[in-house]
């Protein structure tokens, strides 16, 4: 099996921490270093001849900051933020960041930062998930986009809500069942129970008593049956 890569490219006003991350880049298999860049203005330019797929991007620059750039991006990489300084997390986030790496760079969370955008890239490719195919949630005060294809299901957890994905770990968000549910499209997801909303395109099998999604068997409420049904049809047909 072909190994799957990510084109990516640095871009830092230092020569010394581009050569920090340029040697981690070197050094992990699914990664090709095609570009570095030492300013926003240079890399707005090289975007334009360049394809990438992943930048690693420093936000105090000279001139135009990392954010500037974004600003001024009509067609954006996916972005894994690297800086020296916390103060800019929250605000990365609202740029659909990947990660938030801080400067000095340690390998083990360069490496977790670099499995999350191949997971998404991966998903991307092989899903083919639009660009409004996607919601935002707020989870450990952050902002995550949460591509619907990769939702199997949720799970009501008191107060909070449980995101259980094909690709990732599971999200858990401060929400009500009822709210969550508003912000799903309806021809999509179903909700069958008190306590689960299921993505139609991800279930498998269905009894009187229970759905499965792979091999998981989540409960069917006796009077969702009809419900579930009738939409899988529906599901079905537009597809």
């Amino acid at each position: 099996m072909e190994q799957f890569q990510l084109k990516c490219a640095v871009v830092d006003d230092s020569r010394l921490q581009r050569l920090a991350i340029v040697k981690l880049i070197d050094e992990h298999p699914s990664l090709e270093l095609v570009a570095e860049w030492n300013n926003a203005i240079e890399t707005k330019n090289g975007l334009l001849d360049t394809p990438v797929d992943l930048l690693f991007l420093d936000i105090e620059m000279p001139i135009l900051t990392g954010f500037d750039l974004l600003d001024d991006l009509e067609n954006k990489p996916h972005i894994i933020f690297v800086t020296g300084k916390t103060k800019y997390a929250f605000k990365a986030f609202d740029y659909d960041a990947i990660d938030y790496l801080r400067k000095p760079l340690k390998r083990e969370r360069f490496n977790a930062a670099v499995d999350k955008a191949l997971s998404m890239s991966r998903l991307t490719s092989e899903h083919g998930v639009e660009d409004d195919d996607y919601i935002f949630v707020k989870s450990n005060l952050k902002k995550r986009k949460i591509y619907l294809s990769n939702l199997k299901y949720v799970e009501a957890l008191g107060d909070y809500v449980k995101l259980i994905m094909a690709e990732g770990d599971p999200i858990v968000v401060l929400a009500t069942m009822k709210s969550f549910e508003a912000e799903l499209p309806s021809d999509r997801f179903l909700r069958i129970h008190k306590s689960y909303i299921v993505n139609l395109d991800k279930v498998d099998r269905y009894n009187s008593r229970n759905i499965e999604i792979e091999d998981e068997k989540i409960p069917l409420s006796r009077h969702k049956k009809h419900s579930l049904i009738e939409a899988l049809d529906n599901n079905n047909s537009s597809n």
